[in-house]
């Protein structure tokens, strides 16, 4: 074969491949922008022409004869019987038809209706077109919108009408109508849930479906009171399709734990193949007395929403979710308000929430409204996907980049263990017209599910919407309840803009192997209760905004949206005791004696008010009535005022006659509350050591939350760096502060069974009392960290810009070296003698960490040290300072030092700098004493853990018993702000 055969024969598969994509394509767009009924099949016809999805395919025909042919197309439009037939021009190619942008005219018509074959298909098109288009509107089933119970139906508050259901009954016997007895005032509608059907046995309705369709199927329940029925002896199960929706399920426990009124379960059914859907009802067998109920019910077809989804941590597989049955968990309208299900695109009745309830952190960003100044360009993604009020709003992390480079914008949802998720996020950037103007990493569950995401690179332009499908396994690991998404700005790339953008998110829940969706029954806790109560006063949004919001629920992912979040926050304010099984783990009550199902439940100790502290903690505290709280403050005068933070002000004060005492009052509009009021008196309680603060006692009466502490009389160690009008620091009296401060760290880190880790170490809260001895303080933000089978603690950050471990924010992975990041910024602070953050300063020197470390590269970190100390630091001290600091702000934890290691360091930067022409003690080495007696690194570090005590008012002891492991075994692992 000659090469020029060979290039034929190339060129010519290059072509067939060319045609087939090309038809592929064609095909493709015919079905997205001719949206036609389905036509049924008819047997006569069969062997002459196929349908797809509604657009009929005349590939037998022109297969068989290469002339042109014409094809009709018909439209249906809503409910009724209204056909309109166009004439299209057909290529003659197998497997493919497509419209030209114009009907043919009638002497194209003529000319083609010439040929005879090309005649007889059209007739018998037209013939099957008008016989199924007839079929299709009698048989074809409409969308079920019912009122349970209800003999005539009605209309709800959004204009919405529900028929009743009693037709749709297999068998009326074996179930009764019921009408509540009470309309809560939450309920804008009496439709469908003043009415219900209850079952006392087995039931099951019928509704007819399209085989080959998608179907939302949304239940609603109201648990009131119905006759002679308690509905807390309701616990039922649902299975639809042989789906199992719900399992045991109790409607009034559930409504309790997220206190709402009414529910509503969505549910997104596969095509069943079968012209049927059987959902039965069914009453537990393990309660007796119970039953099943009721209140509306939704089958409503709907376009097939949902394809392949890749998998996060797993770049080389994905999940087909096109035949996965699904439950809608939330679905949320990012930056933008409620959307009502009669506003939502294609017909599809969804409900869109407000995302702000679900937001995470002391950091919201900022949100946008496009308004219907912003045209969206549906391109590659269908209108049905998200409608246009999802695309115009959104919410991004904010213009400024030393605040937006160091916190991740995130959300978080308490979901079901042992499932796996499908996150569906809406991205349309309205504002910003180029790529690598907003490029940021998209992160669930601690996995990097998207690296360097540009909205524009994606869409192609600006007001483009696009979205990403993701998939991620929750498994039951104790804390794992949860999936939340974070987004961060790539610094890697450079963008012009560090900065990151999201206007819709979608979590739904896909069955599992056994085609089950059901989960279990939320608990409820009267510390659950209080939270939520809490919770819903923070996001209590306007009354008109309100009923909108519970009006609209009707049709949609419904009050689960906004109920689960008050559920969340409340989950997510729990704690949970370290190596507890994840079965029967203990909630710590805070308020009222809460039940506990573990077996390691907290014993109650002496209740003051509404609080309930362990018997542990209320023995080492002196509890104080609101009554002497103000004698010691003066009614809490504002000259007794020294002090104010996140927690709220803290007075100073005097008990017994003359002790002072320093009073944290707690701010009811502060962020910080009950979580970290219950943490320090559970960790401070148990903790005594020189250098950390001591607790006295705290109360709680009428609402109030003090907490009461030593009095330091010298105030904070920032004070006295910059701020106030304080004694300046010479540089050994910084270096004993800083030392006393590692010995404080180093004990949280090492000192019991399990690490405590601080997560806000700054220089407002190194305290220092009247003889110059630093403490920690401010324990709000410690969490128990991992034991020996763990590396991390996972967990959403918290802490203080400026002093934020970079790979914690990004992983949200805590460990001990987290707290050895933000002591590398006290150290540099210590000796630059400025802020962590200084925005009035040129960019690059805005970030102490990083100018400092720069600095330090280009060998002239001297240059920027507090002026107080030039030429009074030890050039040899001052470089084992400058080393252990830069050390400690290395980029990954398993490159800083330990607190230990930080600690030697310091003693030997210390000892440099009072014997200068000394003996210099070499690494792993200290000279303790006269004799210059050698002892090696760990037993330095014995040395200093021998000085620790627990649980005990001496500064130190040198014994170690099993209680003290029992009560650090008891540490509360707060969940944080």
């Amino acid at each position: 074969i000659d090469l020029r055969t060979i290039r034929q024969r190339k060129e010519k598969t290059k072509k067939e491949n060319q045609r087939s994509q090309y038809i592929s394509n064609t095909i493709s767009s015919c079905l997205v922008h001719f949206p036609v009924i389905r036509v049924g099949s008819a047997n006569a016809l069969e062997s002459s022409w196929t349908t797809r999805d509604g657009l009929v395919l005349a590939h037998k025909c022109t297969k068989q004869n290469p002339e042109s042919c014409l094809i009709a197309q018909a439209y249906r439009k809503t409910f009724l019987l209204s056909l309109s037939l166009s004439l299209y021009y057909v290529k003659p190619t197998s497997f493919c038809c497509f419209p030209v942008r114009r009907p043919l005219s009638s002497r194209e018509v003529a000319f083609t209706t010439m040929h005879t074959n090309t005649h007889i298909l059209l007739s018998l098109i037209y013939l099957s077109i008008v016989s199924n288009v007839l079929h299709a509107s009698s048989s074809d089933p409409k969308p079920l919108v019912l009122s349970c119970g209800s003999a005539n139906g009605g209309t709800d508050g959004d204009g919405r009408k529900w028929e009743s259901d009693s037709k749709y009954l297999v068998s009326s016997d074996k179930s009764v109508t019921a009408t509540a007895q009470s309309q809560d005032p939450s309920l804008s509608s009496a439709i469908p849930y003043m009415t219900a059907r209850i079952f006392t046995s087995e039931t099951t309705y019928k509704f007819a479906v399209n085989s080959s369709s998608r179907y939302w199927l949304r239940l609603h329940f109201y648990p009131s009171s119905y006759n002679n029925f308690n509905i807390s002896n309701s616990y039922f199960s649902v299975v639809a399709g042989g789906i199992t929706l719900l399992n045991n399920f109790s409607a009034s426990m559930t409504t309790a734990a997220l206190t709402q009124a009414y529910i509503v379960r969505e549910f997104s059914l596969a095509p069943l193949k079968s012209d049927f859907v059987n959902v039965t009802f069914k009453p537990s067998d393990k309660y007796n007395g119970s039953f099943a109920f009721v209140n509306g019910i939704e089958v409503i077809p709907m376009t097939d929403l949902f394809g392949s989804a890749s998998m996060v941590g797993f770049s080389d597989q994905s999940v087909d979710a096109s035949s996965a049955n699904l439950q809608t968990m939330f679905r949320l309208n990012v930056g933008g308000k409620y959307i009502p299900p009669t506003n939502d695109s294609s017909g599809l009745t969804r409900s869109w929430y407000d995302d702000s309830p679900y937001l995470y952190g002391a950091q919201s960003g900022v949100t946008s409204d496009g308004g219907n100044n912003v045209t969206i360009e549906y391109k590659d993604t269908p209108p049905y996907i998200a409608p246009v009020d999802v695309y115009r709003t959104s919410r991004s992390m904010g213009p400024d980049p030393n605040v937006t480079r160091n916190y991740n914008l995130t959300w978080i949802f308490q979901v079901d263990a042992n499932f796996t998720y499908l996150a569906r996020l809406h991205f349309c950037d309205y504002q910003l017209t180029k790529i690598n103007q907003r490029v940021f990493d998209v992160y669930i569950n601690n996995q990097t599910a998207a690296s360097a995401a540009d909205v524009i690179g994606w869409a192609g332009s600006q007001s483009v919407p696009v979205y990403k499908d993701y998939t991620i396994y929750v498994d039951d690991k104790p804390g794992d309840e949860e999936l939340w998404v974070a987004l961060h700005p790539t610094i890697s790339m450079k963008p012009e803009f560090y900065d990151a953008i999201l206007n819709g998110l979608e979590i739904l829940k896909i069955s599992d192997t056994n085609a089950n969706l059901a989960g279990p029954n939320p608990t409820v806790s009267n510390l659950m209760k209080k939270q939520q109560n809490e919770t819903a006063r923070s996001f209590a949004p306007k009354k008109s905004y309100v009923s909108a919001l519970i009006g609209g629920a009707a049709g949609g992912a419904a009050a689960f949206g906004l109920a689960a979040a008050l559920f969340i926050v409340a989950q997510k304010r729990r704690r949970r005791i370290p190596g507890s099984d994840s079965a029967t783990s203990s909630w710590l009550p805070i308020y009222g004696n809460s039940h506990t199902s573990g077996s390691k439940s907290t014993i109650s100790g002496k209740s003051h008010g509404s609080t309930t502290i362990s018997s542990d903690a209320a023995s080492n505290c002196r509890y104080f009535s609101l009554a002497e709280i103000k004698r010691a403050t003066k009614n809490f005068d504002e000259s007794h005022v020294i002090g104010v933070g996140g927690f709220g002000k803290v007075y100073k004060g005097v008990i017994d006659g003359d002790t002072k005492v320093a009073i944290k009052r707690s701010n009811p509009s502060s962020e910080q509350g009950v979580n970290e009021f219950q943490t320090e008196i559970e960790m401070l309680s148990k903790l005594r050591h020189r250098h950390l603060v001591s607790l006295i006692g705290f109360c709680e009466e009428n609402n109030e939350m003090i907490l009461v502490y030593d009095y330091m009389g010298h105030g904070t160690l920032r004070e006295h760096l910059y701020k106030g009008n304080k004694i300046t620091l010479s540089w050994k009296q910084r270096l004993e502060i800083c030392i006393g401060s590692a010995r404080g760290l180093h004990y949280l880190h090492t000192g019991a069974k399990y690490t405590i880790i601080h997560r806000d170490v700054k220089t407002t809260n190194i305290l220092l009392d009247e003889n110059w001895v630093a403490k920690v303080s401010d324990f709000g933000l410690s969490k128990s960290g991992p034991n020996m089978n763990q590396g991390h603690v996972s967990t959403v950050v918290k802490g203080s810009f400026g002093y934020l471990d970079p790979e914690y924010f990004r992983r949200q992975q805590l460990t001990e070296k987290s707290d050895v990041y933000s002591y590398g910024v006290v150290l540099f602070e210590v000796l630059c003698g400025r802020p962590a953050l200084n925005p009035s300063l040129p960019k690059e020197q805005v970030s102490l960490a990083d100018w400092a470390l720069h600095c330090q590269k280009k060998g002239v970190l001297e240059d920027i040290i507090d002026p107080n100390l030039k030429g009074k630091i030890n050039p040899e001290g001052f470089k084992k300072f400058a080393e252990t600091a830069e050390k400690c702000l290395a980029d990954h934890g398993t490159d800083r030092p330990s607190m230990g290691d930080v600690l030697w360091n310091l003693e030997f930067a210390l000892q440099l700098q009072e014997n200068p022409d000394g003996p210099k003690p070499t690494p792993g080495t200290l000279d303790c004493d006269d004799n210059s007696q050698e002892i090696d690194h760990n037993s330095f570090l014995a040395m200093h853990r021998s000085t620790l005590s627990l649980g005990s008012d001496n500064d130190a002891t040198e014994e170690s018993n099993d209680n003290t492991t029992d009560i650090f075994s008891q540490i509360v692992n707060p969940k944080g702000r």
